[in-house]
């Protein structure tokens, strides 16, 4: 189901459905995983170091499969099917569902501190 990459990519909802699947599911084949982790030791929670070190390998991952659909290959392919699935996600409830996941792979959890933990006055 391979378009031609000159082409410009447009998915029906069921088709953003099978991408998104896949681009979900690639996130856990074991190379990438371990790519993943990697990144995120090395970026130890820090945000900025995150969009330095976990972004670009995020990034890699969606374009090998996003590619095989049609859109660039380039950083720009994964922000035009973030789009895609922005629009979708209110239309499809599965397709909302498979974004938030996507969404935890890619972001860190974030902590907050307890109310009154901060840094004592002295």
């Amino acid at each position: 189901m391979a378009s031609a990459p000159a082409q410009q990519s447009t998915l029906s909802v069921e088709q953003a459905r099978v991408v998104l699947s896949e681009v979900i599911q690639a996130f856990s084949v074991p190379e990438n995983a371990a790519r993943m982790e990697e990144a995120r030791e090395s970026a130890c929670n820090d945000m900025g170091k995150m969009l330095q070190l976990v972004l670009p390998v995020a990034t890699q991952i969606q374009q090998e499969v996003i590619k095989a659909y049609g859109f660039n290959s380039e950083g720009e392919g994964v922000l035009k099917f973030a789009r895609l699935v922005k629009v979708y996600e209110t239309q499809d409830p599965e397709i909302a569902a498979m974004s938030v996941k996507l969404k935890s792979l890619l972001l860190p959890p974030l902590s907050t501190p307890p109310i009154g933990s901060g840094i004592p006055s002295s």
